[in-house]
């Protein structure tokens, strides 16, 4: 355990030495922003959508009680913006994007396509891996901010058709809600967020081995590592923020 924490270290710390160096290659990253972001930006927006309209209905339900239901533009846009949108969007990347960035990588490796790679005088690292990881970096914040726009239509369209609330006071009190901390504390989650993501699949998919049992293996370590560290450094995230900035 600790020696793959050692080798996941120095393979973070490679990619970074590239990066730092200004060996990056962009049109391969500006292909994988195209793709991780066209195969996720769907079922980021539907998920989105259907936690706007979850979170709104049962606002309702409950602030109908005591008769604040005009807060429900608040509960939702803070629920979003702050938490549920960076955590659904990092995880439902990871299932998807991320997924794919092992399953490829590991494929390359059992193949000897990497050790091909290097034998023509090409860096795989700089080649294969530093694209990914920027792609990530930059796409995620991207796929975010879309998923909390998303989610909060999704408010919007319960708080007007069910609850009844005029739509220009509804769009008012939202705007009212989100403070400049709220969108960076959920923005800057995403940046981590992405960093963890490459970083766990890219290593994942570079170590993996045993052939195309191995593949399916490895992706499905790399998946379960991201969940698991998206909502680890969350918790931490949270607690800092909040000690922080409130």
């Amino acid at each position: 355990m600790i020696t793959n924490l050692g080798r996941a270290l120095c393979f973070l710390g490679d990619i970074m030495r590239h990066i730092v160096c200004g060996r990056i290659r962009l049109g391969e990253v500006l292909k994988q922003m195209y793709a991780q972001g066209l195969q996720s930006v769907i079922i980021i927006m539907m998920t989105s959508l259907a936690s706007g309209l979850v979170l709104a209905l049962q606002g309702y339900v409950a602030m109908a009680r005591f008769g604040a239901k005009e807060y429900i533009s608040h509960l939702v846009a803070l629920s979003l913006v702050r938490e549920l949108g960076p955590v659904f969007t990092a995880l439902i990347f990871s299932g998807k994007a991320g997924a794919r960035i092992t399953a490829e990588l590991g494929t390359m490796n059992v193949n000897d396509q990497l050790l091909a790679t290097r034998t023509m005088g090409v860096d795989p690292i700089e080649f294969l891996v530093v694209p990914r990881i920027l792609a990530c970096f930059l796409v995620l914040p991207i796929l975010t901010v879309i998923s909390e726009m998303v989610g909060i239509a999704g408010g919007y369209m319960v708080g007007v058709g069910e609850a009844h609330i005029p739509g220009p006071f509804y769009i008012n009190q939202t705007i009212k809600a989100i403070q400049y901390v709220d969108f960076f504390s959920g923005f800057i989650k995403s940046f981590f967020f992405s960093i963890l993501i490459g970083w766990v699949c890219c290593y994942q998919g570079f170590t993996t081995k045993g052939g195309s049992l191995g593949v399916g293996k490895f992706t499905t370590k790399a998946v379960a590592y991201s969940y698991i560290f998206i909502i680890v450094s969350n918790t931490i995230l949270t607690k800092i923020i909040l000690t922080f900035w409130g």
